[in-house]
């Protein structure tokens, strides 16, 4: 849930207050008057008419809140508030987060353990849907104002509904409602797509299809992945390609989430979500493995010295040779000569090597697990622990080869844990064992490369 909420708080707009926030009674009256003068027919042909409703409405929205702002602190709140109080404060948690909530007569407002407002959420609106009205108006007003006298404030304004929904999705996401977040995301889409605006908001489109796929909502998530493709935005690694899948897969169409696996291959060849997606697919309908081998060899085709591309064929025959006991060895063979090769192709390039490591590491540990098996004879035992010290062994060289290689700090430290737990299986073996062991704990200890 965090990595998810992270994601979406990047997108959230940051809110500022608002100049002249009106009070709810008066902002009531004002969407009264301007209602009517939207009504009367000579009034409705003037531009004018149409913006003053639709900022009726904007002050509307803004209203409960007065003049608080997300990023204010306790200290000036209170000094903007005067003598309005909360009528509790309470502690709540939403997402994992831990908050102060404070409760009004018309709005609650959470603040984060710093201190500083975070989420505002309006309990009395002043009119419902006064962000969707504000944007009818809106449009109107550009539909009449044939001299485009008005296009400068009223793309203004669109972008300012566009952030008021992407804030207010967020909000229903942290939540837990992730079907208003969904809708919410899609409006603020709308409103960036709107003219004169006419901008195309990837992001919020993306989160409304995320939203609604986290609800199991798999039509409405189709609805705006698809259309995240129709624009050519795939997301980081091609992840709409694996959702398209899993949502094709949920309403029953295996050969389209098939085909979004494959097309998302051959344009994002190193995403493990939509390489894992292909393997299970192949291997849970008893299909041939070999049709990856193929896609590869169109990759390898068109970007001969792509050394990742090597690396993710390593990355298949290390799934396979899990998934197939009887074919793990030669597996296992094929695996550590493609992680070679990538690593021939581009020394600089630490994912061979990691690749290689890993898969030495993790047939170790299958074989120290298969060792605890009670039943086991003990010469059977013996052997398995000789196997298991051999293959614990064979990783640590391509371990400290890309530890050494690699100019990523983070990922340093992600092989040292590796190297830390292998150099302590043999501390008592010899100083280079102990001296290894101390080295690596710091860097793991200290999260700071030696």
């Amino acid at each position: 849930m965090k990595k998810i909420l992270i994601a979406l708080a990047m997108l959230a707009a940051v809110q500022v207050a608002d100049a002249q926030v009106k009070s709810p009674d008066a902002a009531a009256k004002a969407v009264t008057k301007a209602e009517a003068a939207a009504k009367d027919p000579k009034k409705a042909t003037k531009v004018a008419t149409w913006t003053k409703l639709a900022q009726s409405y904007m002050d509307a929205y803004n209203a409960p809140a007065g003049n608080a702002w997300v990023g204010a602190s306790k200290q000036e709140l209170m000094l903007l508030m005067g003598a309005e109080k909360p009528i509790r404060t309470e502690d709540v948690v939403l997402a994992d987060t831990p908050y102060v909530k404070e409760v009004y007569a018309n709005k609650e407002f959470y603040f984060g353990q710093n201190g500083v407002l975070s989420i505002i959420v309006v309990t009395k609106p002043v009119v419902e849907d006064a962000l969707a009205k504000a944007l009818e108006a809106y449009k109107q007003a550009h539909a009449v104002d044939v001299k485009l006298t008005k296009t400068k404030d009223i793309k203004t304004a669109l972008s300012l509904i566009n952030q008021k929904y992407t804030t207010d999705a967020y909000t229903a996401y942290q939540f837990g409602d992730l079907a208003g977040a969904s809708k919410l995301f899609a409006k603020a889409a709308e409103a960036a797509a709107t003219e004169p605006l006419a901008q195309l908001d990837t992001n919020s489109i993306y989160n409304a299809g995320f939203t609604a796929w986290l609800a199991k909502d798999y039509e409405t998530a189709k609805k705006y992945f698809e259309e995240c493709l129709s624009h050519e935005y795939y997301y980081e690694n091609g992840e709409v390609y694996s959702k398209l899948s899993d949502i094709y897969s949920n309403l029953g169409d295996a050969e389209k989430s098939v085909k979004a696996l494959e097309e998302g291959f051959t344009k994002f060849p190193q995403s493990q979500s939509i390489l894992i997606g292909l393997i299970n697919y192949y291997l849970s309908n008893n299909e041939n493995p070999e049709r990856l081998f193929e896609l590869i060899a169109l990759a390898k085709k068109n970007e001969p010295d792509n050394a990742s591309l090597y690396y993710v064929e390593g990355n298949i025959y290390a799934e396979l040779r899990k998934a197939d006991s009887e074919k793990a060895k030669e597996y296992e063979d094929k695996a550590a000569a493609s992680y070679d090769l990538c690593s021939s192709i581009n020394p600089a390039y630490e994912f061979g090597h990691i690749g290689k490591g890993v898969l030495y590491y993790n047939i170790a540990i299958e074989l120290q697990e298969k060792a605890s098996d009670p039943t086991l004879s003990y010469k059977a035992w013996e052997q398995m622990n000789k196997l298991f010290a051999e293959y614990l062994k064979k990783a640590v060289e391509p371990f400290e080869t890309a530890y050494n290689i690699s100019k990523d700090d983070t990922l340093k430290v992600n092989i040292a844990n590796f190297l830390k737990e292998i150099y302590y299986r043999f501390y008592d073996e010899g100083p280079e064992w102990k001296a290894g062991y101390d080295k690596y704990n710091t860097v793991v200890k200290t999260g700071q490369p030696l």
